[in-house]
């Protein structure tokens, strides 16, 4: 074998850490613009029901998201607590999502997050990229590209 250079560092990578319902669940940082306070969403006719409908951020109407009717859970009760999430990614325009709660920033090593072998049946489990091991308990990683494939 030839002199191969192994590095055993483990990638960090921060995640916001969110309450939807009972669980938990992170975004990596690197996709989050802005976390707002709940505020009037203008109802759009004829959008999915996971839609909640629009906002105006700034002079920028952003589409907003229920996360939980998408993970096919009871409709959202906004409180407050109630954040709406900012989520910029490169080939989408910004989209917000309405989440129970913010809770904190984590930072996870590589080590720390296990891709686990989730039923793709279930609605919840679709949008989950793996499992991060944390002294707050375990965070259900969400993969947005699945969150927001089809819009």
């Amino acid at each position: 074998m030839a002199n191969e250079l192994s590095t055993n560092v483990n990638e960090i990578t921060q995640y916001i850490v969110i309450r939807i319902g009972q669980e938990q669940y992170g975004i990596d940082i690197k996709y989050i613009d802005n976390i707002v306070r709940m505020q009037q969403i203008t109802r759009v006719p004829q959008v999915p029901a996971h839609f909640r409908g629009v906002i105006n951020l700034r002079g920028e109407v952003i589409p907003v998201l229920s996360l939980r009717v998408k993970m096919g859970l009871a409709p959202d009760e906004d409180t407050k607590d109630t954040r709406i999430i900012i989520i910029k990614m490169d080939q989408h325009e910004p989209i917000g999502i309405v989440v129970d709660s913010v809770k904190e920033v984590v930072n996870l090593s590589s080590s720390e997050v296990e891709k686990a072998s989730f039923d793709k049946n279930d609605e919840r489990d679709a949008y989950a990229s793996g499992i991060g091991k944390h002294e707050t308990g375990l965070i259900t990683l969400l993969d947005l590209e699945m969150v927001f494939q089809g819009l």
